[in-house]
């Protein structure tokens, strides 16, 4: 039988239509039902280009034990990033300041006033990789909401203050030469001489980054600026994660050598 989901319009939330999840689309439906029965949110977000989305539809969302759990203790919402960009923005940021990174899946538990008090992104079925299988977040969440309510509260309450402060800080403002500097430094002690790009895979193509490499060359004539930023331009265009037959480029590369792309386009 299809659930809430069913009489959606985004092509995201009607791929999971027919999950045995109780999926609430956001709105005041689901908010209502979580603040009258006391229940924690489960809020799910991702879009329909997003493989490891499809990966946990397939590992748990379709799983009847998997759904169960999420029926039993949570009040389920399923979003699509790409409809509600808003909501996505907010909750990323949340689950970035929780675990230092972020990503779709994104998986947030939420308090019935919306507030969360745990995230991540792609849970597994069962324990590998280091990660907790998606039923032990399940219950260890559910479990933290019933038995140590005042704890997930203040821990709620300090997330909301501490990305405050963050937005504060972060308004526009005129960069100083120092601060492009210690960019600079930064970019430089991450760079990889062999393949291009910064850091270990997955690499992901970052304008932003090349543009600052660039920018910096032209200031202050550093040659290994320039260096980076074409290098790493080349063996991108080189590599498999640009479309030799079709032009563009996908999102990014799952290896350090920008050969195995993630099949996602980008425009």
């Amino acid at each position: 039988m299809a659930n809430r989901l069913a009489t959606e319009s985004s092509p995201y939330l009607l791929q999971h239509a027919h999950n045995p999840v109780d999926w609430y689309p956001w709105g005041p439906e689901a908010l209502d039902r979580a603040r009258s029965e006391d229940r924690p949110i489960l809020l799910s977000v991702g879009y329909s280009a997003c493989h490891w989305c499809h990966v946990m539809e397939r590992e748990s969302f379709e799983d009847p034990a998997t759904a169960a759990l999420m029926n039993e203790h949570f009040v389920n919402i399923k979003v699509d990033r790409e409809e509600r960009p808003n909501i996505d923005q907010v909750y990323m940021k949340a689950v970035q300041a929780m675990t230092g990174s972020g990503g779709w899946p994104m998986t947030v538990f939420l308090t019935p006033d919306g507030v969360p008090f745990y995230g991540g992104t792609y849970f597994p079925p069962t324990e590998r990789h280091g990660l907790p299988s998606f039923s032990q977040i399940l219950h260890a969440s559910a479990d933290a909401y019933t038995n140590r309510r005042d704890v997930v509260r203040d821990g709620g309450t300090r997330l909301l203050e501490a990305l405050g402060k963050v937005a504060e800080a972060g308004e526009p403002g005129q960069a100083d030469v120092e601060t492009l500097e210690q960019a600079y430094r930064a970019l430089a002690g991450r760079y990889d001489a062999v393949h291009g790009g910064f850091g270990p895979a997955p690499k992901f193509p970052q304008p932003v980054t090349l543009d600052v490499l660039l920018r910096h060359h032209v200031r202050t004539g550093e040659p290994a600026a320039l260096e980076m930023a074409v290098h790493t331009l080349r063996r991108m265009a080189a590599g498999g994660m640009r479309d030799h037959l079709g032009g563009g480029f996908h999102r990014y590369s799952v290896d350090a050598r920008w050969l195995v792309p993630h099949f996602e386009k980008m425009l």
